[in-house]
């Protein structure tokens, strides 16, 4: 360890935002520089604990105190190799990452924890920098091949992983570009796409087969790949998104928050002239209080929305934890974003009640009810509160209430992959009940973190190559740790 003292010598500290009124009028990163002797200060914060629960904290695994510990010492080499062992991407989640390994820093019981995922990220940066990431083929191939369906953080994962091994992987993507909801759902000021360019070109270098603007049932069919390759890899997420059964739903202005945020990525990039889907003027409603709800809200100011409300369900979370929610769990806290803080109000405890509509099929208005939480029978229920419904402007509506599980579009039933009733495909050890088809990503466990993701991508790598070559040197998590810790810090 290399400051004994550093938890108490430095505070945390992480890197200032620009302006909100200034950064609002363009769609780049946030934040300002941050690093030289500022990051190895808080590298040196880490403890370096007897036992590191931010090793369970992260899906991944990673292993936090030794890159802490060669950050602090400059040692950059060292730095990206421990952590590109478990993480293929942390350009990504250093970027985007809600950091559950922070919420479980042993640190965070009566101080501030670690800044990891700013270490991660700059980690990442300065290894570019250095020319310390290279393209690394694999030495020998397998003779085997692999397709992999869908390019999100799970399939690219499961592609670096498998290429690696020495099997030939293609990467099939219906949209135009390789990246899932990294590229066409993530905003550019939280994630610029030269990010994901930059780790894309290093895997075409090492071998990998990118085929995009290919959907299975369209302009290829789910028996051409069964034929064709030696296994097959679906990690298409969770895309089907979870709708709001209220009269008027179904009105003009009232969206999915996936079909405005992904055609603002593509007038960013340049792929189209201007959003379908305009907030400019409009009096904006952002159904739901998670990521992709704040998403809207930074995308509808830089649109110039004349006002944006966000609505949510439960009730205002603590500022700081209370004594029913201890370390390590996640902390349920208010939790406000770089979006929240260029402008929009947050209602919580209310309920949608219907969309008004005009003649001509346009949304213009939204009542709603406030409500009161209630404990009844053992749980939390709400009642709603007599007197208050109400009906606010709204001339644009987006539901980001998260989604119910994979796409209804039969591509599970082409390769022969079996589900329940909650629409997951039916798997065990990653497979399906096509043995030849695996499954990664929110596709298999649900709507989740892009960590998660990428933790399902290396997971599911090692089974393929096991199916293929009887075993796998592939790295592999630790699974009985995990599940020991996982009704801890979740």
């Amino acid at each position: 360890m290399g400051a004994k003292e550093g938890f108490i010598q430095f505070k945390r500290e992480t890197p200032v935002t620009r302006d909100a009124k200034a950064r609002i009028g363009d769609y780049k990163e946030i934040y300002e520089p941050f690093g030289g002797e500022k990051l190895n200060n808080q590298a040196a914060r880490c403890m370096d604990c007897g036992i590191p629960f931010c090793h369970s904290g992260c899906p991944l695994g990673n292993v936090i105190p030794d890159f802490n510990d060669a950050v602090y010492k400059n040692e950059w080499e060292q730095a990206i190799k421990i952590l590109r062992s478990t993480n293929n991407f942390p350009e990504f989640t250093g970027r985007i990452c809600p950091a559950p390994c922070e919420a479980s820093c042993v640190l965070g019981i009566n101080k501030d924890p670690v800044a990891i995922e700013l270490i991660e990220k700059n980690i990442a940066e300065k290894a570019y920098e250095l020319g310390l990431i290279k393209a690394n083929p694999p030495k020998t191939r397998t003779g085997k091949s692999v397709a992999v369906v869908g390019s999100g953080p799970a399939g690219l994962a499961a592609a670096d992983q498998l290429n690696q091994a020495g099997h030939e992987v293609t990467l099939f993507e219906k949209d135009s570009k390789p990246g899932g909801l990294l590229r066409f759902g993530i905003p550019d000021f939280k994630l610029e796409k030269w990010v994901i360019d930059r780790r894309i070109e290093f895997m075409k270098q090492e071998g990998v087969i990118f085929s995009c603007d290919t959907e299975i049932g369209f302009n290829i069919k789910a028996e051409n790949i069964l034929k064709n390759f030696d296994a097959v890899v679906l990690s298409t997420g969770a895309g089907q998104p979870r709708g709001l059964n209220i009269k008027g739903s179904d009105a003009k202005g009232v969206h999915f928050a996936m079909e405005f945020l992904g055609q603002q990525n593509k007038v960013v990039s340049g792929e189209i002239k201007e959003n379908p889907i305009s907030a400019k003027g409009k009096h904006v409603i952002v159904i739901g209080g998670g990521d992709t709800g704040s998403d809207c809200i930074g995308t509808s100011n830089r649109h110039g929305a004349a006002s944006i409300t966000q609505l949510e369900l439960l009730p205002k979370p603590p500022q700081v934890r209370n004594t029913l929610n201890p370390w390590p769990e996640w902390p349920m806290t208010l939790r406000t974003s770089s979006s929240h803080e260029e402008g929009a109000e947050r209602v919580f405890s209310i309920l949608t009640k219907e969309f008004v509509v005009n003649e001509e099929g346009q949304v213009t208005g939204l009542k709603l009810v406030d409500l009161e939480w209630v404990h009844k029978d053992g749980r939390m229920v709400f009642e709603e509160i007599a007197g208050t419904e109400r009906t606010v402007p709204c001339d644009l509506a987006f539901l980001a209430i998260g989604y119910t599980g994979p796409a209804q579009n039969g591509l599970l039933e082409a390769f022969g992959a079996e589900t329940m009733e909650n629409t997951l495909p039916k798997s065990k050890n990653y497979q399906s009940t096509n043995s030849k088809v695996f499954l990664a990503g929110d596709m298999r466990r649900g709507q989740s973190l892009v960590v998660w993701a990428i933790s399902e991508g290396r997971e599911a790598a090692v089974k393929v190559d096991e199916y293929l070559m009887g075993e796998s040197n592939l790295p592999q998590k630790d699974e009985s740790f995990f599940q020991v810790e996982e009704g801890i810090i979740d």
